[in-house]
């Protein structure tokens, strides 16, 4: 490992949690919530995700492997999950997990899954910023970590082409 990697602080990321209640202008004629705005609401998860862990200015540079599994209804409760799992030297991927609840009987299901690829933006310049290091504090950390390093693998694959 190089000096200038070795002298980046470690830190653990902590899972932030963004919810809503589903309004009926955020629906479809079908009565669930438009695919646009969980994307937004994911989209925002993973900025508060990656500006906490960082402590820098952040933009989404991509999406990357969003699956819509269930519709989220009108009155529902949304809620995402997101969590810093990979760090490159100015970049991160955020994993994150939507899920709806019913508000009267509480049930709850995963929604949607995706990736986030943001970058953060130094104060000096608006330039790409390093990045801590990532803290793996166990075995899921790990496992998620590797599913992050391939995520950032393609995206740096696609953008040579």
């Amino acid at each position: 490992m190089s000096d200038a990697a070795s002298e980046r602080p470690m830190r653990e990321a902590d899972e932030e949690r963004v919810a809503d209640i589903i309004l009926p202008h955020q629906t479809n004629g079908f009565g669930t919530m438009f695919g646009g705005d969980v994307m937004a609401l994911m989209d925002k998860a993973a900025a508060i995700s990656a500006l906490r862990f960082c402590r820098q200015p952040v933009v989404t540079a991509s999406t990357e492997r969003i699956d819509f599994r269930t519709p989220i209804g009108q009155g529902e409760i949304v809620e995402a999950y997101a969590k810093v799992i990979y760090v490159g030297r100015t970049s991160m991927v955020v994993r994150v997990r939507v899920f709806a609840e019913h508000p009267l009987r509480g049930d709850r299901r995963v929604c949607t899954t995706g990736y986030f690829s943001m970058v953060a933006i130094s104060r000096e310049g608006g330039r790409p910023g390093p990045v801590p290091d990532l803290l793996l504090p166990d075995d899921e950390a790990r496992a998620e970590q590797v599913v992050g390093e391939e995520i950032h693998l393609l995206i740096a694959a696609r953008r040579q082409r």
